[in-house]
């Protein structure tokens, strides 16, 4: 019982206790930001007065130019960097870290650390990624649009927990924790198509360096070191290396949040004596208190001793991921949708992704849109059923497949990712840049209307299913 005000002035525990009312607490918070962040992209980019202004800033040179007056020296760094990269290139760098953290924690010690608890989720999410991207192959194939097979793959967890949250009781815990798990096991594919068919031309020398700094963060790790600074340096070093090797730069949040270690400076035994030991200080220093006025200097010294404990015997990846969810959640993620679904509508026909298929340009919009709607949720079902039709996996308990299907449909928004493999499909030297910028503007206004069409089937979905289920 003596060590219970140690906990009080951990200041990270204190502030989770009064804040759980808070707007930003709420699960489905970070999707309505998100929605309004589209609402006004979309707007920014289509009134008469704010278009040229939002298009030009995104293009706006966001780089170190210098230059001697001889001409002899004309370096830029980074080379070809805009706001627009800088914000899908850099700061999604940090978004693709708190992934990367939020993985390694599940298949370390949650959802996804057991072969029992994972093979479901993992197979179904495979299911998920496979029949989408099938069906918009068979949509666009041998067209301009085929590469961008990736973007209706995807699922965006924020949207999924956000609805399932509102949904209440109406879904099985089992469930829930089903389609969490999924949406994780998700984000790692997405990461993996990324890295591996979204990139460039690879430069291998780059790489190979690349991976002796990795290897060195690795070794660091290895040797015991849990300071999260001497990971600093090797991660902007490998940011570099990363874009100009080919590989995509936000690939280096993966990576090194996967180095980042596990475990604490004090385990249990050591935070005890320790603890003890402070405070039996902080008592003393009452003791001998001058005055009525807490805390005084050494009561201060005590607690900041205190305080600093608790931080150190928090592993250093939970840390960064509660620092980083809230900035990644209410900064980053609101700044991306702002700069990247704002879709001039040059076309109306984009809304439109049942028109007829372009021999040429094919139709990214009807591809991405069925690939949400029917690829996802069949695809996780079928998966499911498989695995668990040859006991690979177990049905979550006190669900039924109707009620799976329903919630497979919220396996259908994917948002964020989806928009970001946009942002880098149908680009190559053979392409018109013009033409490039019609598939990515069909692509993101399809995905938009596919998650959110998605969302509300889903949503209707386990409504009805649930109610039919009450009355058995």
């Amino acid at each position: 019982m003596a060590l219970i005000p140690i906990y009080w002035w951990n200041k990270e525990v204190h502030n989770f206790q009064i804040s759980q009312k808070r707007f930003t607490k709420q699960p489905w918070a970070n999707g309505v930001v998100l929605l309004a962040c589209v609402a006004v992209a979309m707007l920014l980019a289509n009134l008469p007065f704010t278009k040229h202004i939002y298009h030009n800033f995104l293009h706006t040179e966001f780089t170190i130019h210098l230059a001697s007056p001889d001409g002899l020296v004309d370096w830029f760094f980074p080379r070809g960097m805009t706001m627009e990269k800088f914000i899908n290139d850099i700061l999604m760098v940090i978004f693709f870290f708190t992934v990367g953290l939020e993985i390694k924690r599940e298949v370390v010690c949650g959802e996804l650390s057991s072969f029992k608890k994972a093979i479901l989720p993992v197979i179904a999410a495979f299911g998920g990624v496979v029949a989408p991207a099938l069906i918009f192959t068979l949509v666009n194939h041998g067209t301009e649009a085929a590469s961008g097979w990736g973007i209706p793959t995807a699922t965006d967890i924020a949207f999924a927990v956000g609805i399932l949250s509102i949904l209440g009781d109406k879904v099985p815990v089992s469930l829930k924790v089903f389609l969490t798990a999924l949406a994780i096991a998700d984000d790692l594919i997405a990461i993996l198509v990324v890295a591996l068919f979204y990139g460039g031309s690879i430069n291998l020398p780059l790489l190979a360096i690349a991976v002796v700094v990795i290897l060195f963060a690795g070794l660091m790790k290895h040797l015991g070191e849990k300071r999260v600074g001497f990971y600093v340096v090797p991660a902007i070093i490998v940011w570099f290396l990363f874009y100009y090797s080919g590989i995509h730069a936000t690939m280096t949040g993966v990576v090194i949040a996967m180095l980042i270690p596990m475990d604490a400076r004090y385990n249990k035994a050591k935070f005890h004596r320790r603890a003890k030991i402070l405070w039996e200080g902080l008592q003393e220093a009452e003791q001998v208190r001058t005055s009525e006025s807490f805390p005084n200097g050494p009561e201060r010294y005590h607690l900041r001793r205190l305080s600093s404990l608790t931080k150190k015997t928090i592993p250093p990846s939970y840390r960064l991921e509660h620092k980083l969810n809230p900035i990644v959640n209410y900064g980053i993620m609101p700044i991306f949708a702002l700069a990247n679904a704002g879709v001039e509508i040059t076309d109306p026909s984009y809304f439109n992704v049942f028109k007829a298929i372009d021999p040429v340009l094919g139709s990214v919009g009807l591809g991405i849109f069925l690939g949400l709607l029917l690829g996802k949720p069949l695809g996780i079902t079928l998966a499911s059923w498989l695995a668990i039709k040859f006991k690979v996996g177990a049905m979550p308990s006190k669900a039924t497949w109707p009620m799976l299907f329903a919630v497979a449909c919220l396996g259908d928004i994917g948002f964020t990712m989806s928009i970001f493999v946009d942002t880098l499909s149908f680009a190559g030297p053979d392409i018109d840049p013009a033409v490039t910028q019609h598939l990515r503007d069909a692509g993101k206004i399809a995905v938009l209307l596919g998650s959110l069409c998605s969302g509300i089937l889903g949503s209707l979905l386990i409504t009805l299913v649930h109610k039919v289920e009450k009355k058995r």
